[in-house]
């Protein structure tokens, strides 16, 4: 039998136990934290260029998976069933919005958990007032063009975004988040200022593009250059023998250098409009397609803008020299 002060002493321990686990429960009450002990954010991005600034800011305290497969169209995606569950099972939905991913939303809102938040980062970013509308992207189709990360100051702001939601349900590791945001955003400001130098050393009578995919919408007045024009009809087919007609006889007469095509956006009529108007014919510019394999340092948001300027300014005849320095790998802290 157990004496008097041993009764004692395994009463305070039974308590002592009793007032933690209490204070445990209220802590999870609270509201601010979905992520807690050994439970990761579970976080569902869509096109990749998100997902890869979204993981640079969650880094490996969160579970993230983008469900739009790279190489793929993101603005005819459908989400497959197995794309539910991972939808249902979510803490946070980061998409980009201005109406890119319709039926992924429509899904997300199906399935959700209650406490579940689904956020359009480009809706946050800038207002209906400052949405564009143009060749690919009408403004009587409804739908604005979408390509808000192409504008490096964009991104910046998905990061800022991503890391307030990030916070607002795992508050626990609100100094990891800040301290991802601050390398990651110091990197985006290098690349931001790397893109305009090298768009300087373009000449200016060249800094045009004509593109076969419009996603340069945004990227184009940050950076001081026009779109002319983009071949792909808004109803993403191919376009028709008078729209490539149309298209060579504007490339000769703004005397633009190149046309560039799009890895995701395969089209054999644009090798033939390049031959017929005796212009550079470039298929590999990039809007939501990463460079080099999964594992690779290059195959992130920053080393796909990289890739693309390098693209550019070979073909319209500038320089690459100032984002010589710039390190696309991640930065997130392991």
């Amino acid at each position: 039998m157990f004496g008097f002060k041993q009764l004692v002493r395994i009463k305070g321990q039974v308590g002592s136990v009793f007032i933690l686990a209490v204070a445990v429960f209220l802590a999870g009450c609270d509201g601010t934290s979905t992520a807690e002990g050994n439970h990761k954010l579970q976080v569902v991005t869509t096109v990749a260029p998100l997902t890869n600034i979204v993981r640079n800011i969650g880094g490996d305290r969160i579970d993230l998976h983008g469900i739009v497969p790279e190489g793929s169209d993101s603005h005819t995606f459908e989400p497959a069933p197995s794309d539910a569950k991972l939808l249902s099972e979510a803490d946070l939905i980061l998409v980009n919005g201005l109406h890119l991913e319709t039926p992924t939303e429509e899904l997300a809102e199906k399935n959700k958990k209650s406490t579940a938040v689904i956020f359009r980062l480009g809706d946050n970013t800038i207002s209906e007032s400052d949405w564009v509308y143009d060749f690919s992207f009408p403004k009587e189709g409804g739908d604005p063009n979408p390509h808000l990360w192409m504008n490096v100051a964009y991104a910046r702001k998905y990061a800022e975004l991503t890391r307030d939601q990030l916070i607002k349900l795992d508050l626990a590791n609100k100094t990891y988040y800040e301290g991802n945001f601050t390398r990651y955003t110091a990197l985006l400001d290098q690349l931001d200022k790397g893109i305009m130098s090298a768009v300087n050393t373009i000449p200016e009578k060249n800094r045009k593009l004509v593109t076969y995919h419009d996603s340069f919408a945004y990227f184009a007045p940050r950076y001081g250059m026009t779109v002319v024009g983009a071949i792909q009809p808004s109803d993403f087919k191919e376009p028709s023998p008078q729209d490539v007609a149309s298209t060579i006889d504007q490339l000769k007469k703004e005397q633009v250098p190149a046309v560039f095509g799009s890895e995701v956006f395969e089209s054999a009529v644009l090798d033939q409009i390049g031959k017929e108007a005796g212009v550079t014919f470039v298929s590999t510019l990039r809007d939501d397609d990463l460079p080099g394999k999964a594992s690779a340092p290059e195959h992130t948001y920053v080393g796909m803008m990289l890739e693309d300027l390098r693209t550019m300014t070979a073909v319209l005849g500038g320089s690459d020299a100032a984002l010589k320095d710039i390190n696309p790998e991640n930065t997130y802290s392991r």
